[in-house]
């Protein structure tokens, strides 16, 4: 049986039968450490070709100074195979993407939906109605407290409130 250099040399002259020999010693290797990184049969397979084309095509790729042919054969298909994976998640079409939330995406999106219109129909009030309308529900101002403020009188602050809190409503229902 022919030692890793003497069957590299041999393929190096283009033997195909030192090349069978070589695939009959480490394709199970190969195999095994790219299934083990890839969990897919199939594109372990396809790593296997890739580096057996590899060393058929360049054959001195290989050199025996680093190590055995056994470990730089284990070291290759576990990089190709995480290259393969690499690749494999960036082919990967953004509506597969599953995204984690807390929040209900569809809530949150109809709540922003809501305060943008909320947000429309306010700037269409009277200046006095805007400003009434946010110092009682934004500041926490009570009617009485708007009226001492302002100087309006107490009747007339309320019904700025109550005209701008319909406009509001009647805005939001059409």
């Amino acid at each position: 049986m022919d030692d890793d250099a003497s069957l590299l040399a041999q393929i190096q002259r283009g033997d195909e039968r030192a090349m069978g020999n070589l695939y009959d010693r480490y394709s199970k290797l190969v195999y095994s450490v790219s299934l083990r990184v890839l969990r897919d049969a199939t594109a372990a397979e396809d790593v296997v070709q890739e580096i057996f084309m590899q060393i058929w095509r360049a054959p001195e790729s290989f050199l025996s100074t680093r190590g055995s042919l056994g470990g730089w054969l284990a070291v290759v298909a576990r990089n190709r195979s995480i290259d393969v994976l690499r690749r494999r998640r960036v082919m990967t079409p953004v509506e597969d993407v599953a995204l984690a939330s807390r929040t209900n995406l569809a809530d949150e999106a109809e709540r922003t939906w809501m305060t943008n219109k909320a947000r429309g129909i306010i700037q269409t009030l009277s200046v006095e109605q805007r400003k009434t309308l946010e110092m009682a529900f934004f500041d926490g101002l009570t009617h009485t407290e708007i009226a001492e403020m302002t100087g309006e009188p107490l009747g007339t602050v309320k019904t700025r409130i109550r005209a701008a809190l319909i406009a509001v409503r009647k805005g939001m229902m059409a």
